[in-house]
């Protein structure tokens, strides 16, 4: 069983700032690639940022210069900077994890709200 807990997501005005954080429990060997997604009512899921496990970075255009990712054992984390309202959107958490059997698989955290206000 593995688990996937967002936090840090709420309500910031127009410029202001959040932190995300992701925290990764259960039964697995290693986690590898991590990111994070956002997803808008009607809009599809995107990327937003990713990680690698030897601390590579890969960022979404509309997020360069205004977001970092970081991770630091099982946690992963979003700092979020000079906030848009185009940023309004449920974030979530994702991680490949590497059972003890050997298999790689995919999971998501149940997403966190960040709310941009004009």
């Amino acid at each position: 069983q593995v688990q996937l807990v967002e936090s840090g997501g709420g309500l910031v005005q127009t410029g202001g700032s959040l932190r995300l954080s992701c925290a990764a429990s259960g039964i697995f060997d290693r986690i590898l690639d991590m990111g994070w997604y956002r997803q808008a009512p009607g809009k599809e899921r995107e990327l937003v940022a990713a990680i690698t496990t030897g601390g590579s970075t890969n960022y979404a255009d509309f997020v360069k210069g205004r977001f970092t990712i970081s991770r630091d054992n099982t946690k992963v984390y979003l700092r979020m900077n000079i906030l848009k309202p185009e940023d309004t959107a449920v974030y979530y958490c994702n991680a490949v994890f590497r059972s003890p059997w050997g298999r790689e698989y995919p999971y998501w955290g149940q997403g966190t709200q960040v709310t941009v206000s004009s």
